[in-house]
């Protein structure tokens, strides 16, 4: 008799907290929450093209570089094209915790969604423009190891790539460097296209600024919450703000700057000498225009000490689908990253971190709920179309 006197009250106190659970009012945000909220939109963007690419926007570089992209000839050895590790299945990253080029490297492979608005490319941000960045990879030795005179060569020989190449940009000129900067113009042309997908947290959104209260019912309680901390008590939107949920700048947020190969990635700190010294930057002979809020970054960058051990801060959208995390790719999951802010340990921050940086101390159910409205910024996304087979 005890013993089902105890089941039962065990029953009604699950029912009791199930009922009181359902009939908690849901989250609401307040005029501040929602003027940040309408921030991080609307979603697209509208297209932006890159002055000092007179291929970016054009349909004739667009299918050019789509050819490119997944040409192995590119690398030294023919087995390594930009797609082999930015996969268009796997939202274009490689979902390892390092690339993997002619060598093994040091940092994660980021994935290449919305790149047509950012500022600065690559983890340091040692490209001031995605054309220069293209670039990068072919010729660096860890990656695809090859060189202006190869790529130029195989564009020159091959009549298709030839074809493309013509169409794109006119005639073909004789220097083996304009027609690598061309190669790399193109490639970036085709990546301006790749925009992620809307996602249940646009439409959360649209419906709150239009007071839609079906489409504001719709979206998770759980992720609703979540954004709440997000804009909230968590600051996560001082650094992952706007519309790509990124400021596009440096941070350093505690993670380790040793290299697995050993040393130290000094990050951001070397990036900009490398952005400053590259002769495919923005205020190089290769660009298309010298002017623009491109240039002019380029031109008063600075580097300071702070800048040591800095990464890019990523954007969020398809985070969800584009682990592992961190420039490292030492977080596995988004659960293990919401755990790093939440108890990360300021006798272990380097001294130049971040400020915003400190425990958040997030209850198991907060934690949960974090993860659900970043989980809320991903769908799945359809595979691109694949590139002309024949020159038009």
């Amino acid at each position: 008799m005890t013993l089902r006197w105890i089941a039962a009250g065990l029953l009604i106190a699950i029912a009791t907290v199930v009922i009181a659970a359902a009939r908690e009012p849901a989250p609401t945000f307040d005029e501040a929450e929602r003027r940040a909220i309408a921030a991080h939109g609307p979603w697209p963007p509208a297209p932006r093209r890159d002055l000092s690419n007179r291929g970016s926007g054009q349909p004739a570089a667009i299918a050019f570089g789509a050819r490119l992209f997944a040409e192995p000839r590119l690398s030294a050895d023919g087995r390594l094209a930009c797609a082999t590790c930015h996969r268009p299945d796997r939202d274009w990253t490689d979902g390892v915790a390092a690339g993997q080029g002619a060598v093994p490297l040091d940092r994660r492979t980021q994935p290449l969604w919305n790149l047509g608005h950012a500022a600065w490319f690559g983890w340091a941000g040692q490209g001031d423009s995605l054309w220069a960045q293209s670039i990068r990879p072919i010729l660096d030795p860890a990656e695809m190891a090859s060189d202006a005179r190869r790529a130029a060569r195989l564009v020159r020989e091959d009549a298709t790539l030839a074809c493309f190449h013509r169409a794109a940009f006119g005639a073909e000129p004789p220097e083996d460097e304009r027609v690598l900067v061309d190669i790399g113009k193109a490639l970036a042309a085709f990546q301006e296209t790749l925009v992620s997908p809307r996602t249940p947290f646009d439409a959360f959104r649209d419906a709150l600024i239009a007071g839609d209260a079906a489409g504001i019912a719709a979206y998770p309680d759980d992720a609703k919450r979540g954004l709440k901390l997000f804009v909230g008590r968590g600051e996560c939107a001082a650094c992952h703000f706007g519309p790509r949920f990124t400021t596009g700048e440096f941070a350093d947020v505690g993670i380790p700057f040793f290299r697995r190969s050993g040393g130290v990635d000094p990050g951001r700190f070397e990036g900009i000498a490398q952005a400053l010294a590259n002769p495919f930057n923005r205020l190089g002979s290769h660009s298309d225009s010298a002017d623009g809020a491109g240039a002019t970054r380029l031109r008063h960058v600075e580097r300071q000490h702070r800048n040591f051990g800095e990464f890019k801060i990523p954007g969020l959208r398809q985070v969800a689908r584009t682990g592992p995390y961190m420039h490292d790719g030492s977080k596995p999951t988004l659960e293990s990253v919401v755990e790093h802010y939440s108890t990360v340990s300021l006798d272990c921050l380097h001294g130049n971190t971040e400020r915003l940086v400190r425990p958040l101390g997030l209850t198991p159910g907060e934690s949960a709920d974090l993860v659900a409205f970043l989980r809320s910024l991903s769908v799945e996304a359809p595979l691109p179309v694949a590139p002309p087979a024949t020159c038009p």
